[in-house]
């Protein structure tokens, strides 16, 4: 299983906790390997040294003084997650060529698109019992860091690995009628979702969120839920379908 957290879902310290308590007690049922991202902890380093913050498209516009802000939080914030995981290690694309990835985008500067996953990496780490936790900093050909989108790195995470990614964000679901919980959809399919976005019932935040699934299942994935981080106890009902949206192909 593909567990991608981050965003709004690590602002509270005693729910990332909680969450990764969730995330070790999943491993008595299935290897797990976590993908993570960190906005809010990105906007504070950046806010910290007065460099600018600015989104095109939905992706962080990132010069290279901002790379190596980045890179720097998220690197911290694998190893805490790590740590508070227990039986984990934190990773970046940098770890034996684990993530490769292109330039998105010129006008986005160190923004990259994710080209190739060392699966035999995190393999052998699940393998031995341990579980990766991977930022979503990827490097170039070159060995330049690159900044790529945490929701497409654990997308394509999980085409590589052939297994099912759960997204935690900061919404339940997807919603035919949104924001009425009774509205949820437990299932949708590749092409209801492509309906749904043509219809507009999903629109918005959840345009990204469900692009990012359907690419998971384009790279081999077998299912993607989208479910909320934002509360304790959601991950073991969304692996077993009892929360969020579960996405087919």
């Amino acid at each position: 299983m593909i567990v991608k957290y981050g965003g709004n879902a690590m602002k509270s310290l005693d729910l990332r906790r909680a969450v990764a308590l969730e995330i070790a007690a999943l491993r008595r049922e299935t290897s797990v390997v976590v993908v993570h991202g960190g906005g809010p902890v990105i906007e504070k380093e950046l806010a910290a040294r007065r460099l600018p913050s600015e989104f095109k498209r939905g992706l962080r516009v990132t010069t290279p003084e901002a790379m190596n802000v980045v890179e720097m939080a998220l690197t911290k914030l694998g190893k805490e997650l790590a740590q508070d995981i227990g039986r984990a290690i934190g990773l970046s694309g940098r770890d034996d060529r684990l993530l490769l990835a292109e330039l998105q985008s010129e006008d986005l500067g160190r923004v990259g698109r994710v080209t190739s996953v060392n699966a035999s990496l995190l393999r052998s780490l699940l393998a031995a019992g341990i579980t990766p936790v991977v930022s979503c900093v990827a490097v170039d050909e070159g060995g330049e860091a690159l900044n790529v989108n945490a929701d497409t790195a654990a997308g394509a995470v999980g085409g590589a690995l052939g297994e099912g990614v759960v997204f935690l964000t900061d919404v339940g679901g997807v919603y035919r009628a949104y924001p009425d919980p009774d509205s949820r959809a437990s299932t949708l399919s590749r092409d209801e979702v492509r309906q749904g976005v043509e219809a507009g019932w999903i629109a918005g935040g959840m345009i990204p969120k469900v692009e990012a699934a359907l690419t998971a299942l384009e790279r081999g994935a077998p299912f993607a839920v989208i479910a909320s981080g934002m509360e304790a106890g959601v991950l073991q009902r969304a692996v077993r379908g009892e929360a969020g949206t579960r996405i087919v192909p």
